[in-house]
Parts: structure tokens; C-alpha cells; sequence
């Protein structure tokens, strides 16, 4: 699974489309649990062209993966299809801006100090730091299970994973208890993604999500967010937290002015790196 998503970060540093063979699991996964997609709804979830599916389409049914009917696709048997740990909507939001992320992911990633000790939570974003982070000797937490493959089959790190249940649709580890192996574990940093930050907060787009994060919170000295400013003044469902909490944003050069004066208004140290044309 390793190299499988390595590939999908690493181009010579350029962003590039999803994998074929990707893109086709992610149809596979989708319709499984929705048994029917459209074309269009496809083409929005995988952030790819029409022709583009409809030629997945018609290579999937050839092989009798999947039933194509008009406008669409149909599971063929939805139970017989595999479970990927890498869920849909993980690889979906790693494709959206990868290389404005990956460069907040290096600069962020520069921040860490051989011998130290940090926690990074699940997430596209906070992923891409593990090409970055093959050469710095530190402990790493995460909840996140395709970022702990990764870095346990191409790094040194003493990588830690929180017990719970596997949660496949954002890729990471949900723990339904108060106490886990969590509390004993102490971070210089915490890094976190988010579905968006702004006058209000810290945006989370899933209630189940929220308390795993803030019980890994409190296990930091400081906590370091990354966000791309598409994600800046965008909100979500629920409040993770508030600006207080947070100590330094990440972002890039597109970011709103206003915004940025307001984080830092807030004692909010922002570190900015060049927006990609992706």
C-alpha cells in the first residue's frame, strides 16, 4: 500500500491527476456504498472530466467490474467489493490543489526538530509532510493509518498509533473512549488540516472527528495549522475550536489580506508559502 501511495504524492515535486487504477477503485468504492452514480456525480466526487469517466466507465464494464447504464454506472454486487484502507474521500481531497499543499506540508515540516516529539492528525494536507520528514529523526502520534504506512516503510520515526476503530472514510483511527494511550503521549507540536478557519474558528466537517482531535489537542504545546486559502474564511458544519487555541497557520500567498491581519490580530503566528497554479 506503501508505494502504491507514494506514487500518487511524488511526481518531481509536480502535482499531477489521480492514477487510473485509482480513480477506477474510488468508482468501485463509491458505488458500493451507493449502489448507483451518474455520471456528473462522479465527475465532481473524482475532480475529473466527463470524458474522463465515461471511459473508465466503459473499461469496467468490459471487464465486468461494473454495470454501465445509461448516464452512468451500476454496482454490479456491492457487498463483493473490497475494502481499501485508503477511502474515497481521502484520496478526493489530496487531488484538490496538491501543490500549494504540498508546499504548506514542507514548510511545515521544517518545523520539526530531530528529537522531538509530535502529533499530526489524518488528513490530505498533513499527509503530504511524510515525504518531507524522511531525513529528521523524531517520535511521531498520529491517528492517521495511511500516513503511519507511509512512514514506517520509508522513514527512521518511532511512529505511535491511538487505539480504536478504524474509520475508513477519512482515513484514520477514532478511538470511542475518554482514555487511550493518547494521554500519556506529550508533543512539542500538533499539526492538523481543516475544513475551515476563520473570525469563527476552527471549522470540522464531521462530529465524529471532534473529540479524537480535541483529546489529541490537549496533548500539545502548540498547535499548527494547514490550511490553503481556499480554506480560509470557509465554514463547515461544527467549531473544533476557537482562533485562541490555535498558535501558527500555515497557508499561501492567495490568502485574503483581511483574514490574515485577523489571525494575527489574534496572536496567531502565519507563515505563508508561494500558491501553486493548481
Amino acid at each position: 500500500m506503501g508505494s502504491d501511495l507514494n506514487q500518487t504524492v511524488n511526481n518531481n515535486g509536480k502535482g499531477f491527476p489521480m492514477l487510473e487504477k485509482h480513480r477506477q477503485q474510488l468508482i468501485l468504492d463509491i458505488l458500493a456504498k451507493e449502489q448507483f452514480a451518474s455520471v456528473k456525480s462522479l465527475t465532481e466526487k473524482l475532480n475529473a472530466s466527463e470524458a474522463t469517466i465515461r471511459r473508465d466507465i466503459l473499461k469496467m464494464s468490459k471487464r465486468g467490474e461494473i454495470k454501465k447504464i445509461r448516464g452512468g454506472a451500476q454496482s454490479i454486487n456491492p457487498s463483493s467489493h473490497k475494502k481499501h484502507l485508503s477511502s474515497s474521500t481521502f484520496f478526493v481531497d489530496k487531488e484538490k490543489h496538491t501543490e500549494t499543499k504540498k508546499r504548506i506540508a514542507q514548510r511545515a515540516a521544517q518545523l520539526c526538530k530531530n528529537g522531538s516529539s509530535i502529533i499530526v492528525n489524518g488528513g490530505s494536507s498533513t499527509y503530504m509532510m511524510g515525504e518531507y520528514l524522511r531525513d529528521t529523526k523524531l517520535n511521531m502520534l498520529t491517528n492517521s493509518f495511511v500516513l503511519a504506512s507511509y512512514i514506517s516503510q520509508n522513514t527512521d520515526i518511532q511512529v505511535t498509533l491511538p487505539g480504536g476503530e478504524i474509520y475508513r472514510e477519512q482515513g484514520i483511527i477514532l478511538s470511542s473512549y475518554e482514555k487511550d494511550n493518547t494521554e500519556y503521549y506529550h508533543s512539542t507540536m500538533m499539526f492538523m488540516g481543516t475544513a475551515g478557519i476563520g473570525p469563527f474558528g476552527v471549522m470540522e466537517s464531521d462530529p465524529l472527528i471532534i473529540r479524537s482531535e480535541q483529546r489529541l489537542m490537549k496533548q500539545t504545546e502548540k498547535l499548527v495549522i494547514l490550511a490553503d486559502s481556499t480554506k480560509l474564511g470557509k465554514r463547515s458544519n461544527f467549531i473544533l475550536c476557537p482562533l485562541q487555541d490555535v498558535d501558527m497557520l500555515i497557508t499561501d500567498s492567495n490568502a485574503d489580506p483581511e483574514l490574515i491581519r485577523h489571525f494575527e490580530e489574534n496572536d496567531i503566528k502565519v507563515i505563508m508559502v508561494e500558491a501553486a497554479n493548481d
